[in-house]
């Protein structure tokens, strides 16, 4: 068995002994493993996937362009025309009116921009000594060297000795607990609070009613940056009928990191959205900001996230996120009767999940919901994330929660 691969985030002796779960094909709301066997895709792959698998129009799109013009540097005054087209089309769809728009080749490069720019924002103001970047308790902000410092999980922060100087961690579910640093440590020395909406890989917990607009007002009235970290909850899966969470809960945020949704995953691209009070020391002239990425706005990549926009609007995939909102809390709302189940969390756009009694058995949980013919991923501390793709429909719903049922229950396959 070939065993060059080190994949992300596992206990490569387990894969090794067991060998990999390759997938071949995908299409829709499904996929295949290489010996032919069919799964239900509950995670949409890694949150990223919303407008489904096997979208050839996708796929042309990236290939028209790489036969033009694949990549140039995005550096100085250079830039594509596609990339250029590209953020045009984000400003127009930005929480904020005349945000603009920073490419990245992911998520994590996304947040890793957003705190370098908003210690180097403070510094362009004559503060200097705003340097220090809140996150949360559970949360997860990608694995670049700011994104982990600022989780709040503290196995993925494990080995690493301290990363990076003048981060702090709050409570993720008490307005307060932020309210609290703040008054302790000084406004004056905090320059931004990164929030996910949702927490995503930390167990999928969705925010308290109220707390997304609570903080935000802390750190408005405290002069602290709101960094929305949408890198999950973009480009529809928030429900609402809206592009993103700040847009539904009217956060303003004065920066925005995206990614996964922005392509559905079918070429790696993130943005930061930037709120024009924030980008405007750096366009009034003589100032730079030495940052960039080699394939930040890449011209194939940008090409893809336009035929990926074309779809979600062509579609109505919006109201369609809007519908597995009330879809899977109706279906996955009974699971919670298991005595393997403690709680099932749903109610806010296509994202749900289904905590385990024994958070230790998620990891074999998800070797029986192969069995079972759905394809799934365990959050935080034993949560079965749910995700899927906007296409999935209301019957595919109900075979999901059935399929899940019966794993949970401890049927065998049938």
């Amino acid at each position: 068995m070939a065993d060059a691969l080190w994949h992300g985030f596992a206990d490569m002796g387990a894969v090794s002994g067991s060998g990999p779960f390759v997938v071949v094909r995908g299409e829709g709301t499904r996929i295949w493993d290489r010996d032919g066997n069919r799964y239900l895709d509950a995670t949409a792959g890694l949150w990223f996937t919303n407008v489904g698998h096997g979208r050839t129009e996708i796929g042309t799109a990236v290939a028209d362009q790489l036969s033009r013009l694949a990549h140039y540097s995005g550096f100085g005054d250079f830039t594509s025309d596609v990339t250029l087209e590209l953020a045009e089309r984000l400003a127009q769809i930005a929480p904020v009116p005349g945000s603009k728009v920073f490419f990245t080749s992911g998520g994590s490069d996304s947040v890793d921009s957003a705190a370098k720019l908003a210690r180097r924002y403070w510094h362009e103001r004559g503060r200097p000594e705003k340097e220090i970047i809140v996150g949360r308790t559970k949360a997860y902000h990608g694995m670049h060297v700011a994104g982990t410092a600022l989780a709040g999980i503290p196995l993925n922060r494990e080995g690493y000795g301290e990363l990076m100087p003048s981060a702090e961690t709050v409570e993720w579910d008490n307005a307060k607990s932020l309210l609290g640093l703040i008054e302790r440590l000084g406004a004056e020395r905090i320059a931004a609070f990164f929030c996910e909406p949702i927490i995503g890989a930390g167990g999928i917990y969705l925010p308290p009613e109220g707390y997304l607009r609570e903080v935000r007002d802390i750190c408005r009235e405290h002069d602290v940056l709101f960094v929305a970290d949408e890198v999950v909850t973009g480009f529809g899966r928030i429900g609402g009928e809206s592009w993103f969470a700040s847009s539904r809960f009217g956060l303003e945020p004065d920066m925005m990191t995206t990614a996964k949704g922005l392509t559905s995953g079918y070429v790696p691209m993130g943005a930061v959205f930037i709120a024009p009070h924030i980008a405007e020391p750096f366009f009034s002239g003589g100032v730079w900001w030495r940052h960039g990425y080699t394939y930040g706005g890449h011209a194939g990549a940008a090409a893809g996230a336009m035929a990926n926009l074309d779809i979600i609007e062509r579609e109505g995939l919006l109201a369609e996120a809007d519908r597995l909102e009330s879809d899977l809390a109706a279906a996955l709302a009974p699971l919670a009767e298991l005595d393997s189940v403690s709680e099932v969390r749903t109610g806010l756009g296509a994202v749900s999940a289904v905590q385990l009694a024994d958070p230790t058995a998620a990891v074999g949980m998800i070797s029986r919901l192969r069995e079972h013919g759905v394809s799934g991923r365990a959050a935080g501390q034993g949560a079965l994330q749910i995700s899927p793709a906007f296409v999935m429909t209301t019957e595919e719903v109900g075979e999901l929660a059935d399929r899940m049922r019966a794993a949970l229950s401890g049927r065998a396959a049938g």
